[in-house]
């Protein structure tokens, strides 16, 4: 799971699907926590439906359910097309009505992979962005060219303390901009500022 960037939703999706006269409703939104997933999981699902399989993915934190239909068949295929589209905190539910057709495991997996896929794929998306602290220290002398590179990183500044020999500024910003920072940091200071994370 090292995509580089991965997205989350950003807004409820639905995707509606029929096989061999079965329907499954994919319903997927944005969650953080894994209390969230369960909140829509219940709150998506239809009582009066065959089957809500249902998945999530929250970072390294993820469940699935094949809610009564054969073992692996629902849950892990949902889990998977989350995955497989680049996403992370985000839940689905697939609600199956059953239309007395067999589908098999092979069609059951398909069904339901599928139509989470496809609910995914055509879905609004919003990149999830990884953020991190560090904690710059400088002369008073590069104050101007150290400010100057912080505002043009999307850094965004915790808090600044001066000493007698310089000063320190904790910063938090995405974490795919620290190395730029740091090599701007060294070239416009001439290598006197120093980055590191904090204690």
């Amino acid at each position: 799971m090292s995509h580089d960037a991965l997205d989350t939703l950003a807004t409820r999706a639905t995707h509606l699907l029929e096989v061999k006269h079965s329907r499954f409703l994919a319903q997927a939104a944005p969650v953080d926590t894994p209390e969230a997933a369960l909140a829509f999981v219940a709150s998506a699902g239809d009582p009066a439906a065959t089957h809500n399989c249902w998945a999530y993915r929250i970072g390294a934190l993820y469940r699935s359910s094949d809610d009564g239909e054969p073992a692996g068949t629902a849950g892990r295929p949902i889990l998977a097309a989350i995955d497989g589209q680049g996403y992370d905190q985000v839940v689905a539910v697939v609600t199956r009505w059953y239309g007395g057709i067999n589908l098999g495991a092979g069609g059951l997996v398909r069904a339901y992979g599928g139509c989470v896929a496809e609910c995914l794929r055509t879905a609004p998306r919003r990149a999830l962005v990884e953020y991190v602290e560090c904690i710059v220290a400088y002369n008073f002398a590069d104050t101007g060219a150290v400010h100057a590179a912080v505002a043009t990183h999307d850094a965004e500044k915790l808090d600044e303390q001066f000493h007698a020999d310089g000063a320190r500024l904790h910063l938090r910003l995405p974490a795919q901009r620290l190395e730029a920072l740091k090599d701007q940091l060294r070239d416009a200071t001439r290598d006197r500022a120093s980055v590191a994370a904090p204690r």
